[in-house]
């Protein structure tokens, strides 16, 4: 993915990496197969079509290219339906260890867009996976995720939020025992109620 990433880097791409590999770079915990990018515009298209496979999906509203094991997902502003919309996540990035990519806010709130979409799959489960090691291992300012959420009318969000952080057992993913587990979600909804309550 690096190789992949940087890559593109050298050429006259603009992008901001999403998705597993986003969560990856925040947390360092779980690599993904998959890449998933947003491009600037139609300049990132016409290159990715010239040296790439690229393929349009219109039903999903995405590129697609496939480069040996790897499926890469391609987002373009104005086109591709995400929670937040793709050209608003262009200014919602950061570069970090040379890769543009996704606030963990911003990324949280595409990474529960993606988990409703499909939380009987899965990908809904590594969905899940993604959304509590950036809630465990990263900086999420839960008052911009706040802020999100009342900008796009996902308000419905937070309280899927707390109760997907309430039911999860997984400690296998994340490196925590049980108890410690527990003391991290009761600290994390904490968190969220206290943001809740600076909006009421």
């Amino acid at each position: 993915m690096w190789v992949f990433c940087l890559r593109f880097y050298k050429k006259p791409l603009k992008f901001v990496l999403i998705g597993g590999w986003a969560a990856y770079i925040w947390t360092k915990t779980h690599k993904s197969k998959d890449i998933d990018l947003v491009i600037e515009g139609f300049e990132d298209l016409s290159y990715l079509k010239k040296e790439y496979d690229l393929r349009k999906n219109d039903s999903l509203k995405k590129y697609e290219i496939k480069l040996e094991e790897i499926d890469i997902d391609v987002y373009a502003p104005f086109f591709s339906k995400l929670a937040i919309p793709p050209e608003d996540i262009l200014s919602l990035s950061t570069t970090v260890e040379g890769i543009r990519v996704a606030t963990p806010e911003a990324l949280l709130v595409l990474k529960q867009g993606a988990e409703i979409d499909r939380s009987s799959s899965i990908k809904g489960e590594k969905d899940r996976i993604d959304i509590m090691t950036l809630l465990l291992h990263s900086e999420v300012d839960f008052n911009a995720y706040r802020e999100l959420l009342l900008k796009y009318n996902l308000n419905h969000f937070e309280e899927r939020l707390r109760s997907m952080v309430a039911n999860f057992k997984d400690t296998k993913h994340i490196a925590l025992n049980p108890r410690e587990l527990k003391l991290r979600k009761k600290e994390i909804i904490e968190r969220l109620r206290k943001t809740t309550k600076n909006y009421s």
